[in-house]
């Protein structure tokens, strides 16, 4: 019985680092295609009612706001816990951490706004909105 408790503890303690990198990988994409879908929300209501919206990236309070002139109208983006917003393109300067805020006009082009989503880990995810199509798209580094 020790020697099978003992087999079962090391092939724990081989699979867990492989087990613990996938799940922070599942939870950056997720992440991610979760960004993708708020952007694209957000154009889309944009379009459909005629409404300019306010887009605030906040990279120190890690979330993403979207604003209207309606007073009622306010929907926010949360990360879930290891995944931060590590960078907000188009970069302005480096270091910036003040929130940056971008207009959706309605049959306007789309902004060129972009979030870099990085984990504990290190990897990367970009979530960008092409302004050509109008449409989010994310990109793996």
């Amino acid at each position: 019985m020790l020697v099978v408790v003992g087999i079962v503890a090391i092939m724990m303690g081989v699979s867990y680092p492989s087990i613990s990198a996938s799940v922070d990988s599942v939870r950056l994409a997720t992440a991610a295609d979760s960004t993708a879908a708020f952007l694209n929300s957000a154009l889309n209501r944009a379009e459909q009612r005629h409404q300019v919206l306010e887009l605030t990236i906040a990279k120190k309070q890690n979330q993403i706001a979207l604003r209207s002139a309606d007073p009622t109208f306010l929907r926010k983006l949360e990360f879930p816990k290891g995944i931060r917003i590590g960078e907000v393109l188009p970069t302005i300067f480096a270091g910036e951490e003040e929130a940056r805020v971008f207009y959706l006009i309605p049959g306007g082009a789309a902004p060129r706004v972009g979030v870099q989503l990085v984990n504990h880990r290190g990897a990367k995810r970009t979530v960008r909105v092409d302004p050509i199509t109008g449409a989010p798209e994310v990109l793996r580094e």
